[in-house]
């Protein structure tokens, strides 16, 4: 069986969890209650699609940096 690894997104929510998304298939945007419950349900998600015959992209990943901006006081 092959393993490949995916790049996922955690977006704390003001309100508490997550939202998770995963970059390589757009149309997976899920949540969790908790950082390891939002990653448990990206794997599933990815996991579902995979189970459907969904053709997922394969190669590298995105790229994520940090900008620093002044911030106006």
């Amino acid at each position: 069986m092959i393993k490949r690894t995916y790049a996922i997104v955690l977006e704390p929510q003001p309100d508490g969890g997550f939202v998770v998304s995963v970059p390589a298939l757009p149309e997976i945007v899920t949540e969790g209650d908790t950082e390891a419950e939002a990653i448990i349900m990206a794997r599933e998600a990815i996991e579902h699609c995979q189970s459907k015959g969904i053709e997922i992209p394969t190669g590298p990943g995105p790229q994520v940096l940090d900008v620093t901006v002044e911030a106006a006081e």
